[in-house]
């Protein structure tokens, strides 16, 4: 074989060799929306559309302690819906389920969609506020003149602070534009959504 030929063989050898390191980093660069999409689709690694599920939790039941909660409710300028909790406050035990209901009614003459935007106080018990069935995971259809019954299902965790005695769950009803505004805006109140889980609890 000549010399020509063979620093041509030689040249296409080290182009296309080049070209691996490329290629690979290409296919690593693309594999990140790939899998947040395969996640957005099939729930893997707890992603359903963007909604982070907790794992299955069981919760030992703190029989000697008490935390009261205290619901409030307000609604956005415009949003012509009378809101409010059934009942102002309860005494939960820790690790136990509850469900309470909101009442919602639609004083229009034309249908409404919104959506509540949740918050917790003190701050830093949200993270041991968990919603298991709540209104505010989607958004709400308001007929004219037509009163909505919406329950909220939650456990106190007994991980919280032994020195917070005290919890209140507030949410505030806008349109769903500016719901959907104010989520992506409040830190504390995407702090506190949290979306259905199943939970077991021992008593």
């Amino acid at each position: 074989m000549s010399q020509a030929p063979r620093q041509k063989v030689s040249r296409s050898f080290w182009i296309k060799l080049g070209l691996v390191p490329i290629g690979m980093f290409a296919f690593a660069f693309a594999l990140v929306p790939l899998y947040s999409v395969l996640c957005d689709v099939t729930g893997l690694n707890g992603k359903t559309n963007g909604v982070s599920f907790d794992p299955i939790t069981e919760y030992e039941v703190d029989q000697n302690r008490k935390v009261k909660v205290d619901f409030l409710a307000a609604t956005a300028a415009g949003f012509p819906v009378k809101f409010y909790p059934k009942i102002k406050n309860m005494e939960v035990i820790p690790g136990k389920m509850y469900t309470i209901k909101y009442i919602a009614e639609n004083r229009s003459d034309t249908v409404i969609t919104g959506q509540a935007v949740p918050s917790i106080a003190p701050g830093v018990a949200a993270q041991f506020f968990k919603k298991i069935e709540c209104f505010c995971f989607t958004k709400q259809t308001f007929q004219p003149k037509d009163p909505m019954e919406m329950p909220v299902s939650f456990i106190v965790e007994p991980a919280l602070d032994k020195s917070i005695a005290n919890i209140t769950l507030s949410y505030n009803f806008f349109r769903i534009k500016d719901a959907e505004k104010v989520k992506s805006s409040e830190h504390t109140a995407a702090k506190s959504v949290q979306p259905k889980s199943i939970t077991v609890t021992k008593g």
